[in-house]
């Protein structure tokens, strides 16, 4: 068994081969131990711990459970497009991130200069969070709200580079 260090070789970004490799396998499979991570790219136990530890110390991994749509039964999903003033822009999505029906807050460019996707108990939830929450909000200039009515692929797996 190869014995590499957890520093690993000199790094072009956060991640060099072997902790993209790591993160590959974790990917496919979140339950898989350190050991057996070990095994199946040749090196050691305390080396996988070490840098899956590191890379979740700095932010760069996480690990935990994500209940698809089933699981939580009928859900109103909505993808809620915001035009605002820029100089407010991200201070919005610092504020919009916080609340628990948001599932992923972006500053974009384009038709939007804020998009989040957000997940509702049903539609006078959406209401309520669009009239109540986010049209008081300072720098909202217009909304457009999509509602998705079927979910045909939910994932949040995606290669490395």
């Amino acid at each position: 068994m190869e014995n590499r260090s957890d520093a690993g070789p000199a790094r072009s970004g956060p991640f060099d081969e072997l902790d993209r490799r790591i993160v590959r396998l974790l990917q496919r499979n979140g339950k898989l131990s350190n050991t057996e991570i070990g095994r199946l790219l040749d090196v050691t136990e305390t080396t996988i711990r070490k840098r899956v530890g590191r890379m979740i110390d700095q932010g760069l991994l996480q690990v935990l459970a994500v209940p698809t749509p089933l699981a939580v039964g009928d859900m109103t999903s909505a993808i809620i497009g915001v035009k605002a003033t820029l100089d407010r822009v991200r201070d919005l999505v610092a504020a919009l991130s916080g609340f628990p029906e948001v599932r992923y807050a972006g500053i974009a460019v384009g038709r939007f200069d804020v998009v989040i996707e957000a997940v509702f108990q049903d539609e006078q939830h959406l209401l309520r969070f669009l009239t109540d929450d986010l049209a008081p909000m300072e720098g909202v200039l217009d909304v457009e709200t999509s509602m998705i009515l079927e979910v045909s692929k939910f994932s949040y797996e995606w290669e490395l580079p």
